[in-house]
């Protein structure tokens, strides 16, 4: 169905009832549901504000047909991400098959203490992700092990996760193998690593503030981990080959293999691990209900645990709470949660939403400050509504390119502001792909983990701060000089 005539724009009213229609709605979500509410609740809120953004786009002039287009080629452009998640569910499920995880666990409660693990966990974390820049390949593979200390270490699991992912994202910002970095760059049309030059002033300062924290949030006292470490050695034959998958999904990404491939491979390495070191127990997941070969039957426990996960038996409550996880299809309600969130941000862009809210608040950046605060603002926004932090790295910057150019500030700096605000704020949003991606690894829901992931949010509060402070506010060439900070 179309109407006549060409789409109209849309009152500041009009814009604003989707957005308010979505944060209503998840808001109430989470009143009745709680943390299920990721389980189905959200996604029919997701839903239903969709149908909202369509009535309003169709009533100012769009086709039906165009905003049904648009809603799918906006989940089009999440489909790497989803493909992503399947592997991480398939990697979890075997690490934990073959031993890998537990591994992570045994070894890191020899060497690690509760007093400073948190900040362990974010050095750790950090200095990986810089290797090969993705935040969600650290989270997938190392991160899983320290969540898996922290629950042994009976350490808060919501504090582990803000700090997994405070380290996590410093390499999303200031790696050169990070996509997320590439197109902040090429966003601005600014050469990559003078942007990684400026990025790393407010990323270096915003880790520098978490590991502080995480310092402080230590637990001082003993700690006892024999009777655990005496639980796994009960259960299973520890050595440092369990590190093989580990290895692999590493080696790959920093050959910069795309991360679904090294995932997935890195998965297909822990099944074929488990079948040299615990035929057993890949012959146990597959079942007894059919008479199969030897060979047959550890083919179908490798594939059932890349398929619905590992199921511990092994006695032990905590080990089998710890191990029985993983398989894509723990990662379909996460799917779920992205596709319709997607949706919603593709009819919102559609009908003009974006571009409505945006306009005043460019406008009324009178000064250099308030305009990097205003970019910060955007592009915060574009994450809640578009739920992918590539369009919210985009989007602003095409918006705010030509303010930014006409107050004669250098292309790096409009890279820098989008950098620190757009790839680490996507994770503290639940519906987003990467907030939705880092609660279903990690186990730990967005509300839970959100006040502890330092970087996160310290990032774009630095990039403003500074701003108005006049730190590094470049000038384009053949401008003049930076006005005074109290311009600003």
């Amino acid at each position: 169905m179309t109407r006549p005539g060409a789409p109209q724009p849309l009152t500041l009213v009009e814009a604003i009832v989707p957005i308010a229609s979505l944060v209503l709605l998840v808001a109430l979500s989470y009143y009745l549901f709680g943390d299920a509410g990721a389980a189905g609740p959200n996604q029919i809120a997701l839903v239903v504000a969709t149908m909202v953004a369509v009535l309003i786009g169709w009533r100012k002039g769009h086709s039906l047909e165009s905003l049904r287009e648009a809603a799918v080629a906006s989940v089009g452009s999440g489909l790497g991400a989803i493909f992503i998640l399947l592997a991480v569910g398939s990697l979890i499920g075997t690490w934990a098959l073959s031993g890998t995880l537990i591994a992570m666990v045994y070894y890191g409660l020899q060497i690690l203490s509760p007093n400073y693990f948190y900040l362990t966990a974010c050095a750790i974390a950090a200095v990986v992700s810089f290797s090969v820049g993705s935040s969600w390949t650290v989270v997938g593979t190392i991160g899983i092990g320290l969540m898996g200390i922290a629950v042994n270490m009976d350490l808060d699991p919501a504090i582990t996760a803000g700090a997994v992912i405070s380290g996590a994202y410093l390499g999303d910002t200031t790696s050169p193998l990070s996509d997320s970095a590439n197109l902040a760059a090429a966003a601005a049309g600014v050469d990559l690593y003078q942007h990684l030059r400026e990025t790393a002033l407010t990323s270096v300062l915003a880790v520098a503030i978490a590991l502080a924290v995480f310092w402080t949030l230590g637990q001082p006292g003993d700690f006892e981990a024999n009777a655990k470490i005496r639980a796994i050695e009960d259960t299973f034959t520890i050595t440092p080959w369990l590190f093989l998958p580990l290895a692999v999904v590493v080696a790959l990404a920093l050959t910069r293999t795309p991360p679904f491939t090294a995932i997935f491979l890195g998965a297909l390495a822990g099944g074929a691990l488990a079948v040299f070191v615990a035929p057993e127990r890949v012959a146990a997941l597959a079942g007894a209900g059919q008479d199969l070969p030897a060979g047959l039957a550890l083919l179908k426990g490798v594939w059932k645990a890349l398929a619905t996960g590992y199921v511990s038996s092994a006695g032990h409550p905590a080990i089998d709470q710890l191990l029985t996880r993983g398989g894509m299809a723990s990662m379909l309600n996460t799917i779920w949660l992205i596709i319709t969130a997607l949706a919603f941000g593709g009819v919102v862009e559609k009908a003009g939403v974006l571009d409505r809210l945006m306009a005043p608040v460019i406008a009324a950046a009178r000064s250099a400050g308030r305009l990097v605060a205003s970019l910060v603002a955007a592009v915060f926004g574009t994450n809640v509504v578009t739920a992918d932090q590539y369009i919210a790295i985009v989007l602003p910057g095409r918006m705010f390119k030509g303010a930014f150019a006409s107050r004669g500030l250098a292309p790096v700096v409009l890279s820098r502001t989008i950098a620190a605000s757009g790839t680490p704020t996507s994770a503290l949003i639940p519906w987003n792909s990467c907030g939705a991606y880092m609660a279903a690894t990690l186990g730990v829901a967005t509300v839970s983990y959100l006040p502890y992931a330092i970087f996160n949010f310290a990032s774009p509060i630095l990039a403003v701060a500074l701003a108005y402070a006049g730190v590094r506010m470049l000038r384009a060439p053949g401008k003049a000089e930076a006005a005074p900070a109290r311009e600003r």
